[in-house]
């Protein structure tokens, strides 16, 4: 059974919330690739639709969306994604994780798409996180 860690940031607000998923909604995200929109009952934010914008797993390697599957893999990248140039023309072979989620993955990156009846505070405010007043 596989146990992700969901950072949800509010697009409104930018505004991170760190959730903790397990069980069953850890279950069903299991395959779900980058760039799909799921359901916010997932994280405990029913009613809202998240999309998933990235993740890492337990070494800290980025998940990237344009190489597909759940593989580790090297690749030897210019700029961009797990790899920034020092100087111009810089490359170099670094390890990059595919879009898929699997259950190596554990931190797991969304963003809000569609909001809910209810603000995400008063919704994760049993998870641990603090109410600012």
């Amino acid at each position: 059974m596989a146990d992700f860690k969901a950072i949800v940031n509010d697009v409104k607000t930018g505004k991170s919330y760190n959730v903790a998923v397990s069980g069953h909604h850890a279950n069903s995200l299991d395959g779900k690739n980058i760039g799909e929109i799921v359901d916010g009952i997932f994280v405990g934010l029913p009613g809202y639709k998240l999309k998933i914008t990235g993740g890492s797993d337990k070494t800290g390697t980025p998940m990237r969306a344009d190489l597909p599957g759940k593989k580790r893999v090297k690749l030897l990248l210019s700029d961009g994604l797990g790899f920034h140039e020092r100087y111009p023309g810089e490359r170099k072979r670094v390890a990059a994780r595919g879009s898929t989620i699997s259950s190596e993955t554990v931190q797991i990156n969304m963003a809000v798409t569609e909001y809910g009846p209810k603000l995400i505070e008063e919704l994760l405010a049993g998870d641990g996180e603090e109410k600012k007043e």
